[in-house]
């Protein structure tokens, strides 16, 4: 038997690390501020990415870099000085797609663990065996793949060559991530890191000789017109992922909260964890855990291709939002004899019930009995995010995340 599945969380910032970290990541994948493909997303500078690397090892957690856009010419020159930082600071591996940054990266840190991105294709044993015998290490599986095709491939590839699969989060309309479509309608290349997902916008058909007559996009025998998918969700698929022979179990999400990486961390690493002490624990829990992924954003879910190519189920077509249950208050900073502190990311009040989340454990529901502001003063709520903010909450720690039940479903 292969060791234990290795559960790889998303980061866009240096504290959404930290929580990742906290709320139970084997591994986490970030990015820096050049070559990544979430160039929208916070991102971490070299001080930051050392800072979050050495935070990462002191807790036994890996740290992956993503370097995985498509590179055109004027990009290899600036990723030999990246990836000559980026031996420096020693991440546990660097995530690439492009041939080109593949071999720059094998000439300037030779000492340095390669995987390759879903974004390279990688739908059959031969492309697997292919970047191993030029040194990968790992190779991320295309989206495209059945969990069939995916055992396929562990029988026909080396024994220490690893698989990482997305098993939660967006799903991409194109073919494994390569979409033209932000470059067409906006000038933003998603394969540069500048997506601005058009393929969640709302379309109609418009015949130009009738303008502002707007017909509905609809679905028919011959296939779908609707880009927006569901969302991936593998959390009660988890003995065949691992019976696949899938080494890393990757969830989507550089672009997230910290309380979407705690929520889901939480729940994939209950998961996890029970199905190796006992599968039977994992029946007995998978609604549990299911009750828990709810309470982060989503669009409803799907399987994806890992049981056969999607249907029309898989699809949502009548809006882009997603659905939210709880909101994010803040991640508490200090304690001090009951009282936490923390920079608050969205409105509540005295009086009002919130939950502290903590790792490992069921969250603290709590009634808000005190607040006070940066000063010291009594305040009744707090209605400008990025406040400063001292609640009375006993038995909260350090890292804990707050979350309050939202009434409306919509974001």
């Amino acid at each position: 038997m292969r060791g234990k599945v290795e559960l790889l969380l998303p980061a866009s910032s240096l504290p959404v690390l930290k929580t990742a970290v906290r709320y139970g990541a084997d591994a986490i994948y970030i990015g820096g501020e050049t070559f990544s493909l979430r160039a929208n997303a916070k991102n971490f500078d070299m001080d930051e990415m050392r800072e979050g690397i050495e935070y990462a090892h002191d807790h036994g957690v890996k740290v992956y870099v993503t370097a995985n856009i498509l590179a055109h010419n004027g990009d290899l020159p600036q990723a030999r000085k990246y990836f000559a930082q980026l031996s420096e600071i020693k991440p546990d591996a660097v995530l690439i797609s492009d041939p080109g940054l593949f071999l720059t990266a094998r000439e300037v840190m030779p000492e340095m663990e390669i995987h390759i991105s879903t974004q390279a294709n990688n739908t059959n044993y031969g492309t697997f065996n292919f970047w191993y015998q030029l040194g990968a290490k790992r190779v991320v599986t295309a989206r495209e793949l059945s969990l069939y095709e995916i055992s396929q491939i562990r029988a026909n590839i080396p024994e220490d060559m690893e698989i990482e699969s997305f098993v939660h989060g967006a799903m991409c309309i194109s073919y494994s991530g390569r979409c033209l479509l932000s470059s067409f309608l906006t000038g933003r290349d998603a394969n540069r890191g500048a997506c601005t997902h058009p393929c969640r916008w709302k379309y109609a058909l418009v015949e130009e000789t009738r303008p502002g007559q707007y017909f509905p996009v609809e679905e028919n025998e011959r296939g779908t017109y609707i880009f927006n998918s569901k969302d991936l969700c593998m959390i009660e698929h988890i003995p065949e992922m691992i019976e696949a022979g899938i080494d890393s179990l990757k969830i989507e999400g550089r672009m997230k909260t910290a309380l979407y990486v705690a929520t889901i961390a939480s729940a994939y690493r209950r998961a996890i964890d029970d199905y190796y002490k006992d599968p039977e624990l994992y029946k007995k829990n998978l609604p549990l855990y299911h009750e828990e992924i709810r309470k982060g954003t989503f669009r409803e879910y799907t399987t994806g291709f890992f049981f056969g190519k999607p249907d029309v189920n898989a699809q949502i077509y009548d809006n882009n939002t997603y659905q939210k249950s709880f909101k994010y208050l803040g991640t508490i900073t200090e304690v001090d004899d009951g009282w936490v502190t923390f920079e608050q990311k969205n409105k509540f009040s005295v009086g009002e019930e919130i939950e502290v989340m903590k790792p490992g454990a069921e969250p603290i529901v709590m009634t808000v009995t005190q607040m006070k502001n940066d000063k010291g003063e009594d305040i009744d709520s707090c209605p400008h995010p990025g406040q400063i903010i001292r609640i009375y909450a006993p038995g909260a720690e350090v890292g804990d995340i707050m979350r309050q039940r939202e009434e409306s479903t919509e974001e």
